[in-house]
């Protein structure tokens, strides 16, 4: 059962739960217990099925508000990971409230999307989406990110084709809701490898930079931060069960073992020094003890 089944169970669940209590309640009343109402074909739908160690299809391409090409193995540099989004910019709940929550906890790293270490990519699951739209939400986004206007974060358009293949080669499932008039979608966040591959998935409408920053070294695949951060990621492991990362008991207890054999190898050399300082007077004073006899 995938996460989201689960996180739908158990809505279901509680709303069974509420609903028992009031029918309970309602028959001291007389009056008919009330059903808890079924999730829509549109909310069964939305789903992620993790895909980490495949590679996107490099060939897919997309438009940027000033309409340009920009075909997703161009923004694969080789050199940076990326962190992907899908949303749409008319959104004005999950994806207003997942990309607000994403800028905020960029704004607390000291990297800057479009810098050396990372790229940031969104792209509109809308197919009718305009210029404008992208244009406005980028701008409403690195507002609230707050590194000015021309942080190399991109929104981007495309057509239908183009969004389900993108989703299928990430395992996203969304769906558009017609009486809503809306996308039922996941708050999901993607990280790939500077050359495509899927290595993570982090999940939930606002992100701890930490995690964020942990995900980026890990597609990173080595090739950015500093060495104190990558040891500093040794600590922790994703959580499968909550899609986050959380403390790793043996990576503590790994560096806790480095830490004292470095102790104990500098105290032993510090030793050893002062050892070899003081058989140094004795040596000398043999030699010359050894010339006078001669």
């Amino acid at each position: 059962m995938s996460r989201l089944a689960q996180l739908s169970l158990a809505l279901l669940t509680s709303l069974w739960v509420g609903t028992s209590a009031s029918a309970v309640q309602a028959e001291e009343l007389s009056a008919p217990p009330v059903a808890a109402q079924p999730l829509s074909p549109e909310m069964r739908a939305i789903d992620v099925d993790e895909h980490r160690g495949e590679r996107l299809d490099r060939e897919l391409t997309f438009r940027d508000p000033a309409g340009n090409a920009v075909r997703l193995g161009d923004v694969l540099d080789g050199k940076r990971p990326v962190l992907l989004t899908l949303n749409y910019y008319r959104c004005r709940v999950v994806c207003s409230v997942q990309l607000t929550g994403l800028a905020d906890a960029l704004s607390e790293l000291d990297w800057t999307p479009g810098d050396e270490h990372f790229q940031v990519v969104t792209v509109s699951i809308d197919p009718d989406e305009t210029a404008e739209d992208a244009v406005h939400k980028r701008e409403q986004i690195l507002d609230q990110l707050g590194r000015g206007p021309d942080v190399q974060w991109q929104f981007l358009r495309g057509d239908a084709l183009s969004i389900q293949a993108l989703a299928a080669n990430l395992g996203i499932s969304f769906a558009y809701d017609a009486e809503q008039n809306q996308f039922a979608h996941p708050a999901v966040a993607m990280f790939l490898t500077p050359d495509g591959t899927i290595a993570q998935y982090l999940y939930g409408l606002t992100y701890e930079p930490r995690d964020i920053k942990f995900a980026l070294l890990e597609a990173g695949q080595g090739k950015i931060g500093t060495p104190m951060e990558k040891l500093y990621l040794s600590c922790f492991a994703y959580d499968h069960t909550i899609g986050r990362y959380g403390p790793w008991a043996f990576g503590f207890m790994r560096i806790g073992a480095t830490l004292t054999f470095l102790i104990v190898a500098v105290t032993l050399a510090i030793f050893w020094r002062r050892e070899r300082r003081k058989r140094a007077p004795a040596v000398l004073s043999n030699e010359h003890r050894a010339e006078a006899v001669s």
